[in-house]
């Protein structure tokens, strides 16, 4: 049964908690609140000091003091939580009432993210391929010998393997060949012919890598590999593919164009591609007096279909690859190819376009 002193002690902690939230009711202010919540709570808290006193009371006493200690606490910290959110609701209430926002006004400018030249040509490219209906394929950046070279039957004299004019990679892989950065997007018809197999229709885009720099080459470029597979392919289908894509590209009707006989490993017949340039105008123009070398193209080779795992007496193909950077060099009159790849924020708000299809 507890005494007089503990029940005048009771009724003492009962006054001091009633008198402690009538302060936290009367705050008015959210920097006020958290005044007295430090004056009550903090470290050197009025309630924080009883609290530390309790190690010298007789144990008995020290713990029902301190029950009812941490049961004002707890009192004490519900009341100024729900104190702090009333005063929040009501500075918003203020805030929504008497802040306004004119509409009227002109927006601040802002710097707009620009669209690389590069990007920009991939993506024309890329849709004018599926509207031919022709899917889009990956390959790798690394790969070894036989995909670069072996399998599109490049000889193993041929220059191209020499490192002078390959990026070779220390080591070599799985299979023990040596293994690169690849030369061009070729690389991937092996790996997608065995992946899907024919009929197929597939371009490929990315980045390829050759020792060569200077304004118009750079060790690190980008192309765009093309390749039809089926039955009764000819030479015919290949350039009237070529004539819309190039037509629709870089939009001059009837585009001229001329196919030159050339030597490639994984095409026979292989031709190169040529296109009207006005010397004048110093542009492609339908009235140009000169021919313009644009890409390479040619039917695929019956050993490369081989190595593809596909029938050459049942199917045939054309296959073709074009520069992405030098195709956005001509349309859109880009002289020098090394700014592609410095950053110059300058250069790219000149020659970028509108990430929402505005033009450049």
């Amino acid at each position: 049964m507890m005494n007089n002193g503990a029940t005048t002690d009771a009724a003492v902690l009962k006054d001091s908690t009633d008198s402690w939230l009538d302060e936290v009711a009367a705050c008015s202010q959210l920097e006020q609140l958290e005044q007295l919540r430090v004056d009550l709570l903090g470290r050197k808290g009025r309630l924080t000091e009883q609290l530390k006193s309790l190690s010298t009371l007789p144990i008995d006493e020290r713990r029902e003091r301190g029950a009812a200690l941490n049961q004002q606490r707890e009192r004490l910290e519900v009341a100024i939580a729900s104190r702090k959110q009333a005063l929040q609701n009501a500075a918003l209430a203020e805030r929504l009432t008497n802040e306004s926002i004119d509409l009227t006004l002109s927006p601040q400018p802002e710097r707009q993210g620009r669209v690389h030249p590069i990007s920009q040509t991939t993506a024309e490219l890329l849709t004018i391929f599926r509207g031919l209906g022709f899917a889009i394929g990956e390959g790798s950046d690394v790969v070894d010998d036989w995909d670069n070279f072996g399998s599109l039957n490049f000889q193993p004299h041929h220059p191209a393997r020499e490192s002078q004019d390959s990026f070779f990679l220390q080591g070599r892989d799985a299979n023990g060949l040596p293994t690169l950065l690849r030369t061009q997007t070729s690389s991937a018809q092996i790996k997608l012919m065995r992946q899907f197999g024919a009929p197929l229709a597939m371009v490929v885009p990315g980045k390829v890598y050759r020792q060569d720099s200077d304004a118009t080459h750079s060790p690190m470029f980008h192309q765009l590999e093309g390749f039809v597979i089926d039955r009764g392919i000819s030479f015919a289908h290949l350039k009237g593919c070529l004539q819309a894509v190039l037509t629709r590209f870089f939009g001059i009707p009837d585009l001229p164009m001329r196919f030159r006989p050339h030597y490639f490993p994984f095409t026979e017949p292989s031709a190169e591609v040529d296109i009207a340039w006005s010397r004048s105008k110093g542009r492609i123009d339908r009235d140009g007096d000169k021919w313009l070398e644009i890409l390479g193209a040619g039917m695929i080779h019956p050993t490369v279909l081989r190595n593809g795992g596909i029938d050459p007496n049942e199917y045939q193909g054309f296959a073709f690859g074009m520069g992405l950077d030098r195709l956005t060099m001509l349309k859109y009159g880009i002289k020098d190819l090394r700014p592609f790849f410095e950053g110059d924020l300058r250069w790219l708000g000149h020659y970028g376009f509108s990430p929402f299809g505005g033009g450049s």
